[in-house]
């Protein structure tokens, strides 16, 4: 999974949420190829002797450490989104896709998970300080987690992700 994760042919994951009962989707979504990188894949234990297929090993993929953005809704609780919408929402994170070494883009994904779970649109650089402690066990060999921060926002303003206001605050896009 790792080595397809990482070639320049990974493909863009579809997932569907449906009622069986009534055989109507209820959240129909697209993951764009381009949030897929190792952290989000967590390895299984390998089957057991056993098992028809002793010593497989599968995968997990880490839906939650995927930012929301990552996450295009084509069909939210059954009704289609806009055309226009999801248009705009694949637009906003296409910059990640310049990035062809899938191990450069940790940093600013793990930055932009820190700002979904500010959970406003509007957020100092304080909010984003809050995560200093769960973005270093991410990234142990940092020792400058802070400044990183701070260049990852600056990476996300200049890609139009996000909007510095001024004195320490920024806005979502």
């Amino acid at each position: 999974m790792l080595e397809r994760l990482t070639s320049s042919s990974n493909p863009n994951f579809f997932l569907m949420d449906y009622d069986v009962t009534t055989l109507q989707v209820r959240n129909f979504l697209v993951v764009p190829k381009h949030f897929f990188v190792p952290e989000i894949i967590e390895r299984r234990k390998p089957l057991a002797v056993t098992a028809r297929r002793a010593g497989w090993v599968g995968c997990n993929i880490l839906l939650n450490h995927i930012p929301q953005t990552g996450k295009i809704f084509l069909v939210r609780d059954k009704k289609a989104e806009p055309k226009a919408r999801v248009l705009a929402e694949w637009q906003k994170t296409l910059f990640l896709r310049e990035e062809k070494e899938v191990t450069k883009k940790g940093w600013p994904l793990d930055v932009m998970r820190s700002i979904d779970k500010i959970g406003k649109s509007e957020f100092t650089l304080d909010d984003v300080y809050a995560f200093e402690s769960e973005l270093s066990r991410l990234h142990p060999d940092n020792r400058h987690i802070k400044d990183k921060i701070r260049q990852q926002l600056q990476f996300l303003r200049d890609r139009g992700y996000v909007r510095f206001l001024g004195g320490g605050k920024y806005q979502r896009t």
